[in-house]
């Protein structure tokens, strides 16, 4: 069932990244300003957050695939008119919603479908798994999308992302046994009361953490092609031929991501979730705070820290994730991922917005110091999670 979710997930995707990888050629078909660009980045997930709450909550009374069944059928719909229809900003930024409103019916609902039938260490692991393969089809996305853009159009890339989602379905629907739903007769409270779950201390932690984890995590997928590209500018002559594309790079650097989430998960088992969540959001904090400025660094070098930050953002993806599972009722892990994944992807729309309007007024895309302060400001609150934790623990004692 994990293999089956996971393999999923990762065709659910592949329309996920092909805006980000595409996005600078994007701009100057388009003359998008940077916060323009941003803008469309960030709009998927104001359609996440619109779909998550009322199908991630809906997952507790309907079987979970039906939901996962419609939420394809949406992604893929919104990456084909992508393909066909956008023309600019208003065209894009509608169609991106549609694939971010696909995204909130796949992501969420499919690890409820999963987890309904594990518990305890194996619904931890198979949390891991499946957390760790949004990487993987994040990836797939980035390095098919940059290969269809390059060699047939951006077009071709997203006809690629109407036509996998399709494949995700029918693997769910038809592999997948029925998820847990409550009986008939069992008293529930309105759909979209989340009282209950916002209640719980715990799960309001897991909640806050996941915000700060997918402000970094996503304003910095968003930009990384651009600020690959960026990079690959300022290298001497003669050196940049040798390089492998920045979408490629970029999908080789999300790869780190997987395998870090499955390893602190690990860590977290065997040395305390809370311990491994802060180190590695404090260390992945303070490397955005600095990375941009790396800009001018030899190419093998930018290349390892974005692959060391990467590695490091996603280190508590999993274990946050897992925790917050752990610490609802099975009868509102429905309602509670719906909060989780609303909560946290608000952060998320925010991010490619916040990263564009701080490198236009820093000095734009040109600029080294520019694309620091932009990386620093989507790094700042994971810098300052020990400092804060520290705070609210001597609070408590006092």
């Amino acid at each position: 069932m994990t293999a089956i979710m996971c393999v999923a997930e990762s065709f659910s995707m592949s329309g996920f990244a092909a805006y980000t990888t595409l996005l600078p050629q994007f701009q100057r078909e388009w003359s998008l300003s940077n916060s323009e660009a941003g803008l469309i980045g960030g709009i998927a997930f104001a359609g996440y957050m619109t779909a998550v709450p009322v199908l991630t909550a809906l997952t507790d009374r309907i079987d979970s695939r039906r939901i996962y069944l419609a939420a394809c059928v949406l992604s893929a719909f919104g990456a084909l008119c992508f393909a066909l229809f956008a023309q600019g900003l208003w065209s894009a930024l509608l169609c991106q919603f549609l694939i971010g409103a696909g995204l909130g019916g796949t992501y969420m609902p499919g690890l409820k479908t999963l987890t309904d039938h594990l518990e305890g260490t194996s619904q931890a692991r198979a949390t891991a798994f499946y957390a760790a393969c949004f990487g993987v089809g994040s990836s797939v996305s980035i390095f098919v999308c940059g290969y269809l853009g390059r060699e047939a159009g951006w077009q071709a890339a997203f006809l690629f992302g109407a036509v996998a989602p399709v494949v995700a379905a029918l693997l769910v629907n038809l592999l997948m046994p029925r998820g847990r739903t409550k009986a008939a007769h069992a008293a529930s409270p309105a759909l979209l009361d989340f009282r209950p779950v916002l209640a719980n201390r715990t799960t309001r932690y897991y909640i806050l953490g996941y915000a700060v984890h997918n402000y970094e995590l996503f304003g910095q997928r968003a930009w990384m092609v651009a600020f690959l590209v960026f990079a690959a500018t300022l290298q001497p002559e003669g050196t940049t031929a040798a390089v492998l594309s920045a979408a490629t790079l970029a999908a080789i650097i999300n790869l780190c991501g997987p395998l870090m989430s499955v390893t602190g998960n690990e860590l977290s088992l065997r040395y305390g979730r809370q311990r491994i969540i802060f180190i590695f959001m404090t260390a992945s904090g303070l490397l955005s705070c600095v990375l941009g400025y790396t800009a001018g660094l030899p190419w093998w070098a930018v290349f390892t820290f974005m692959c060391v930050h990467y590695a490091l953002m996603l280190g508590d993806s999993a274990a946050l994730t897992a925790g917050a599972i752990g610490s609802a009722p099975p009868d509102q892990r429905g309602a509670m991922m719906g909060v989780y994944s609303f909560i946290g992807f608000s952060a998320a729309l925010m991010a490619p917005l916040a990263f564009g309007v701080v490198l236009d007024l820093a000095g734009g895309n040109r600029s080294t110091q520019a694309w620091g302060l932009a990386f620093a400001s989507i790094g700042i609150f994971g810098a300052l999670s020990s400092l804060a934790r520290w705070w609210h623990q001597r609070r408590q004692h006092r």
